[in-house]
């Protein structure tokens, strides 16, 4: 039996060991989303309601070859739209990297080191000590989208295409030549090809070319893998095993593999556009992208001089337990997360001016998120916590303009609230025309997020 001392001692420890007695600061960021070379971009294209799902481009894929908008059609997609990132110049002797392995290595690993280092400037750490980086980890959320390992992998089928030649009455020889000229169209394994395929390496060539010495590795929890990441990278702050994190997420797969999960879940929606929480929404399209923060420890911050551009004081997580399906959303299980979340950071739910929210637009998702907001949000009736009526929380998703960028659909959210945060502004939400019926938002404490200034004092970001 637990004496009353030893309950009064746990609980003691419950409450220091939350996030509100020792806030983490968000004091450097780096994007690089569609239509966004940059951060700055990225903010100016949230302000002025840019829409960036277009038409894939052929310099990426040709969508001929594997669209159909009948979804039942084996091995095609019915979606030919989606965010991609811009085309951006690397210059690999800036990092030390030998110009002849870039066919090799992952593009996610190239842009990863663009990002960090940038998102490490902007922190104004771009040069710094090694005392300081040897303090500094970097934790990113990589989902298994790398897509060079589809080409090293389609590069080895050869004895399936030797059978099917020989099969189909194709000489010895002439089968022989084939093979070989399918193989071109392939990149080659060689010695730098398996380090160069591996998700994990995306943080370790970052902490070996910026050269870090804290905590480098990735997580893999689907869509909340950057946030899954950030939540981790704020445990090695809080356990003092390192004074600053470098945490964020990386996709930049929206190759045909990608397209062809999605519409045979099926996820995407046969609309032009994303939807969020919209009467009209019909399901998800993707998008690539790559963001990352630089976290410290509040009090160090402000010793440091750094600038600030958010306080994250609270953190939540939770899984659905046994459940319908292993990927159908649970509204239970969502709003735990939230209520962790507040009780971490000693906040109010009510006081909350913004929900950046997941915000996919397919009806599961959607449904299941925003009954889990309804749960956490009307709790306390609004008169009797001081606010007059309905309606006061705004509500919004970056992906109704750059798409579900997948390993770093949370990061991009987190950004974007931090900016807006920083900027004090009530950013926009593109493609919501008419909210859905169905979810009863017009009956409920939160809007549909339309920009209209306001200032925001607290923070909450989902994946």
């Amino acid at each position: 039996m637990t004496s009353k001392s030893s309950r009064q001692t746990e609980q003691q420890n419950m409450i220091n060991a939350r996030m509100y007695n020792r806030p983490i600061a968000i004091v450097g960021m780096s994007a690089l989303f569609p239509d966004a070379p940059n951060l700055h971009q990225y903010w100016d294209n949230i302000i002025n309601k840019i829409d960036s799902i277009i038409d894939i481009p052929k310099s990426r894929w040709n969508i001929e070859d594997y669209y159909d908008i009948d979804t039942e059609v084996p091995d095609k997609t019915y979606c030919k739209r989606g965010g991609f990132i811009p085309d951006i110049d690397f210059n690999p002797m800036e990092f030390g990297i030998p110009p002849n392995i870039l066919e090799v290595t992952d593009v996610t690993q190239l842009l990863g080191l663009l990002v960090a280092k940038s998102a490490m400037k902007d922190a104004g750490y771009g040069e710094t000590s090694d005392e300081v980086l040897d303090a500094t980890g970097v934790i990113l959320g990589v989902t298994s989208g790398m897509k060079l390992l589809g080409s090293l992998t389609s590069r080895i089928q050869y004895p399936i295409w030797e059978k099917v030649l020989l099969r189909s009455g194709i000489s010895e020889s002439d089968t022989g030549q084939i093979i070989e000229k399918m193989k071109k169209a392939y990149v080659r394994w060689e010695e730098n090809s398996f380090p160069g395929l591996l998700g994990n390496v995306i943080a370790g060539r970052i902490a070996n070319r910026l050269n870090l010495g804290g905590t480098n590795c990735t997580v893999d929890a689907a869509c909340a893998s950057s946030l899954s990441a950030m939540k981790m990278a704020i445990s090695d702050l809080l356990e003092y095993r390192s004074d600053m994190m470098i945490a964020g997420g990386v996709d930049a797969d929206n190759s045909p593999l990608m397209y062809m999960c999605f519409s045979k879940t099926p996820a995407f929606t046969k609309g032009e556009n994303p939807r969020p929480f919209d009467e009209d929404s019909g399901g998800v399209m993707i998008g690539e992208g790559l963001g990352m923060v630089v976290l410290k420890r509040l009090e160090d911050a402000e010793r440091d001089g750094d600038r600030i551009y958010a306080v994250v004081k609270g953190i939540g997580t939770s899984s659905d337990g046994k459940f319908k399906s292993i990927y159908a959303p649970r509204s239970g299980g969502q709003a735990k997360a939230l209520r962790r979340a507040y009780e971490d950071a000693n906040v109010e739910p009510l006081c909350i001016g913004m929900l950046e929210a997941h915000g996919t637009g397919t009806a599961a998702g959607d449904v299941a998120e925003f009954e889990g907001l309804k749960e956490v949000f009307t709790e306390k009736k609004p008169e009797k916590s001081g606010y007059p009526d309905y309606q006061h929380i705004a509500l919004g998703s970056i992906k109704s303009q750059i798409g579900h960028t997948k390993a770093a659909a949370g990061i991009a959210g987190l950004i974007k609230t931090a900016l807006s945060l920083h900027h004090k502004i009530l950013p926009p939400s593109i493609n919501i025309d008419h909210p859905s019926k169905k979810l009863g938002i017009e009956n409920n404490l939160i809007t549909e997020g339309r920009a209209n200034g306001s200032l925001m004092e607290n923070l909450d970001v989902r994946a």
